[in-house]
C-alpha cells in the first residue's frame, strides 16, 4: 500500500483505487511502459516535490503520476489525448473536483516528448514535477531497458550504421518515426537533461546522462571489435 503525506483520508481513498485501477490496466504490459515504469515515477515525483521549495499540491502530483500513461498515445492509435480522456472519466467516477481532473488532465496532455523541435512546457509546480519524474525514468541503466524493450515491441533493429537520427521538428513526424533503437538515445533520451524543469531533479539527470554516455561509448566500441585487447 502506497504511504500517503499531508493529504486528506478522503484523498488517500482515492489514490488507493486509483493505484489498483492503474496496476490492473497496465499490468500486463511489456514495453517499459507498465505498473512499475507508474512506480517509479510516482517515487521520483514524490522525492522531488520533497526537495523543492514549492512542493505544489501533491494529490494533483500523485494522482498526474499514476494516471499519465494510462492510454499512451504509442498503443492507442496515435491518439494524443487518449490519456486525458481515459484518466477523466476515471477521476469523474471518484467525485473528484472539476479543478483538479482539470489540473490532471492538463498535465497529462502535456508530459510526453513530442520531438527534438517541439517544445513541451508545463504550465504549474505540480505539472513540472510530474515532467521531470516520467523523464528521469527515461534516462539512465533504466531508460536504456526501457528504450530496448519498446524497440523490440515495435520490431525496432538495435542499430544501423547506415541511418542517421533525425531530430524531429513535429509531433507527427516524432510519431511517424521508425528508426533503430540507438537513433532514439539522439533523438530523445539525450536531449531530456536540458529540458529538466526543477533542480532537485536536475542533479539526478546530470547522472543518468552520464550513464548513458558512457553506455553508448561502450555500444560503439563493442559493435566495431574495439573493445578488445592485446
Amino acid at each position: 500500500m502506497l504511504q500517503h503525506q499531508s493529504l486528506t483520508a478522503e484523498q488517500a481513498a482515492v489514490l488507493d483505487r486509483t493505484e489498483q485501477f492503474v496496476r490492473e490496466t497496465l499490468e500486463k504490459d511489456s514495453t517499459g511502459h507498465d505498473w512499475w515504469h507508474i512506480h517509479r515515477v510516482l517515487s521520483n515525483a514524490r522525492n522531488i516535490a520533497r526537495h523543492e521549495d514549492e512542493p505544489g499540491d501533491l494529490f494533483v502530483i500523485e494522482l498526474a503520476a499514476m494516471l499519465h500513461d494510462i492510454a499512451d498515445w504509442k498503443f492507442h492509435g496515435g491518439d494524443a489525448k487518449a490519456g486525458s480522456t481515459t484518466a477523466r472519466k476515471w477521476l469523474t467516477t471518484q467525485s473528484v473536483s472539476a479543478a483538479v481532473i482539470d489540473h490532471v488532465c492538463d498535465i497529462i496532455d502535456h508530459i510526453s516528448y513530442k520531438g527534438a523541435g517541439v517544445q513541451t512546457k508545463m504550465r504549474t509546480i505540480e505539472g513540472m514535477i510530474v515532467q521531470d519524474a516520467d523523464r528521469l525514468d527515461a534516462m539512465g541503466a533504466i531508460g536504456i531497458a526501457r528504450a530496448f524493450a519498446y524497440g523490440g515491441h515495435a520490431a525496432r533493429s538495435l542499430y544501423d550504421p547506415t541511418v542517421e537520427p533525425t531530430l524531429h521538428q513535429s509531433f507527427e513526424a516524432y510519431k511517424d518515426s521508425k528508426g533503430h533503437t540507438i537513433n532514439h538515445f539522439y533523438e530523445k533520451l539525450l536531449l531530456l537533461k536540458d529540458r529538466i524543469n526543477t533542480g532537485a531533479a536536475r542533479k539526478i539527470a546530470e547522472q543518468r546522462h552520464h550513464f548513458m554516455e558512457q553506455y553508448l561509448k561502450e555500444f560503439f566500441a563493442e559493435w566495431d571489435g574495439n573493445d578488445w585487447r592485446e
